[in-house]
């Protein structure tokens, strides 16, 4: 399915709507997904001076990063974290939150607009990268040593995690439970596609750490 999306002949709205963090690559590389985004890939590709093949190198490896499956083994498990949910949430809110800006200001009007939206986003992302620091800095370095989760002081740590679900749950009301209204344009689709994937990821990562942390 995914090397049929990337056809040359596939629209690139297309390939934004069913890929989160797809509109960011395409951002990056100069083409339109909103108004433009009716464009064959490899004619937008050919517009925008960029090489067919790299950009689908990028939206290969987009989708392979996407993968969820956890090692079995502790240290790797840790790396995992790290590497599939920290570094992913801080590039996908990087992104998101510059389009939910958009969204907001460009269909603020609409009945179904997610107003403040952007405002959740941000107090979202301080508190990951706060959390995400301690567990980086402390937590996961502790258990590395071979400390169990009840010599680790989680008071702080179980407070973010409550606190992470507040504006999650808060994220899906303003978003109607990220539903897009009917006509949405190329951005509202994105930015809705990456808001599912980013609160997927958020009930996974809160899955496995809970029996990291909990054990």
């Amino acid at each position: 399915m995914t090397e049929t999306l990337f056809a040359a002949e596939t629209p690139v709205a297309e390939i934004s709507a069913q890929i989160p963090g797809a509109a960011e690559i395409f951002r990056r590389a100069g083409i339109s997904f909103c108004c433009g985004g009716q464009t064959p890939l490899g004619e937008a590709a050919n517009k925008a001076g960029v090489d067919l093949g790299r950009l689908r190198a990028d939206l290969r490896a987009l989708v392979a990063r996407a993968d969820r499956t956890p090692p079995a083994d502790p240290a790797a498990l840790i790396n995992h974290l790290k590497t599939r949910y920290h570094a992913a949430h801080r590039e996908e809110l990087s992104w998101l939150l510059p389009m939910a800006q958009k969204v907001e200001a460009v269909h603020g009007d609409h009945e179904e607009a997610p107003l403040g939206l952007t405002e959740v986003l941000v107090s979202l992302s301080a508190l990951l990268d706060a959390q995400m620091g301690l567990e980086e800095q402390t937590l996961f370095p502790a258990l590395s040593r071979g400390l169990s989760p009840v010599d680790l002081e989680l008071e702080d740590w179980f407070a973010a995690r409550a606190r992470v679900i507040e504006l999650d749950e808060a994220l899906r009301g303003i978003t109607h439970d990220i539903t897009l209204p009917v006509g949405a344009c190329g951005s509202w689709t994105a930015l809705y596609g990456g808001l599912r994937k980013l609160t997927e990821d958020l009930a996974e990562h809160r899955r496995i750490e809970d029996g990291l942390f909990t054990a």
